[in-house]
């Protein structure tokens, strides 16, 4: 399954730059790094065992003055979602836990300023691609005799999101789908430049 994703991804992403022109870079350059933590919120089925969990992401974004308000992005984050406290009254289990390492990349489009007098704010929507891997720990209750175990898997999957910027500080939500693994997150992110060129 997910090798099948990978080759279709891989002749979707060939496919597009085969015929490409080379990109033209601008003047003005900018790259950046985000810091972002938040809430992860799992919705479907994963809500019935999962709790309200956190995470934390590192964000690199770069535009010039060429592709402007557009920024592409790339992120790497954890998050961790224990299992909810019902789950464990009602079933063999003792504890349930999923940690997440994901890797996304993406692109950025900023509206123009809602507001430009006291401070810079601009709505912003973002959407892109996901890599994720998740490792489930399943732990039961002596007295049931099963044995516990560590589930692994990796999944493809995309997210999209909305919020508001002041450029160096972000609020953002974001659905996120994995197959069988949805969740929505609130993101703050403190943007730091690396590199501007005007």
């Amino acid at each position: 399954m997910i090798s099948r994703t990978i080759k279709i991804f891989l002749l979707l992403f060939l496919t597009t730059i085969i015929n490409a022109q080379l990109i033209k870079f601008g003047s003005a350059k900018g790259l950046f790094m985000d810091i972002g933590v938040g809430a992860r919120v799992p919705v479907g089925d994963n809500s019935i065992m999962e709790n309200l969990g956190t995470g934390v992401q590192i964000t690199f974004s770069y535009s010039d003055n060429n592709f402007l308000p557009i920024f592409i992005y790339g992120s790497i984050g954890h998050q961790h979602n224990p299992g909810r406290q019902n789950l464990y009254g009602g079933s063999d289990y003792s504890s349930y836990s999923v940690n997440q390492i994901y890797i996304n990349a993406g692109v950025r489009y900023y509206f123009s300023p809602l507001v430009e007098s006291v401070v810079l704010l601009m709505p912003i929507i973002e959407g892109g691609i996901n890599w994720g891997y998740f490792i489930k720990q399943h732990e039961f209750k002596l007295d049931r005799y099963r044995d516990d175990y560590i589930e692994e898997t990796q999944k493809f999957g995309f997210h999209i999101g909305g919020g508001f910027s002041m450029f160096l500080l972000d609020v953002v939500v974001y659905y996120n789908h994995y197959y069988n693994n949805e969740y929505i997150s609130f993101d703050l992110r403190v943007r730091i430049p690396i590199y501007v060129s005007i």
